[in-house]
């Protein structure tokens, strides 16, 4: 049997054995030499997958690297590369987009976290939302306000007032991601609350929560009784 009639055979097993069985027992190059199928037509992708987990370290990594650093490694290139990257980005459109079919009440944190938690998945950099509520605290949209860095992203009330009128928000929430930490606040998070329900109060638009994500967990201001209240001046 050739080179290629071997490999052609090693990938209709795996194509098959995803199809009855799916990914829950397959190990992480096995994921990796799944997806690169679908950008490497030819050859064994086996020895590229272990280059990926090697050099990064886990599959999460590589998906999240940066795809100038996934295409440097032996046998990717710039295709394959921009491919694996997104996937988190396609995953994340799509647990997203679950949640916003049924337009569930984000009357609770708990509720929120659930909305929140998918929408951060796999963000490398600091992102700060305004979900923009209607007077039922269903989202009207979730206004992607900053895109920073690892540590932070940079969030000016102006923009936030802006947005929340826009969107004819009755009530807003403030959600941002700490990609490289807990979701304990910090005092500059707790500063930025203060500022921006300060900033909302005189048009009359509620701010309901500050929800902090970090992985699966998800700290609310509300929850937790650190909500500011506004102070009329």
């Amino acid at each position: 049997m050739n080179s290629d009639n071997l490999h052609t055979g090693h990938r209709e097993r795996l194509r098959k054995r995803f199809l009855e069985e799916g990914l829950d027992h397959f190990e992480d190059h096995q994921v990796l030499e799944l997806l690169l199928f679908q950008v490497i037509p030819r050859g064994d992708t086996n020895p590229i997958a272990h280059r990926l987990i090697q050099r990064f370290g886990s599959l999460s990594a590589v998906l999240e690297a940066d795809p100038k650093d996934v295409a440097s490694v032996e046998g990717m290139g710039e295709k394959a590369a921009v491919f694996l990257s997104m996937i988190p980005q396609v995953t994340r459109r799509y647990f997203h987009d679950r949640v916003l079919r049924d337009r569930p009440k984000l009357n609770s944190s708990e509720a929120v976290a659930e909305y929140l938690i998918p929408l951060m998945a796999g963000r490398p950099e600091e992102v700060f939302y305004v979900l923009c509520l209607d007077t039922q605290c269903r989202v009207v949209y979730p206004a992607l306000i900053s895109e920073g860095t690892v540590k932070e992203a940079t969030v000016y009330p102006r923009q936030v007032v802006e947005e929340a009128i826009r969107h004819r928000a009755a009530s807003v929430i403030f959600a941002h991601n700490h990609p490289a930490g807990t979701a304990k606040p910090s005092q500059q998070d707790h500063h930025l609350t203060r500022l921006l329900v300060q900033a909302l109060g005189p048009l009359d638009i509620r701010v309901l929560d500050h929800i902090i994500v970090a992985g699966n967990q998800a700290f609310s201001f509300a929850r937790e009784g650190l909500l500011p209240a506004y102070e009329a001046r």
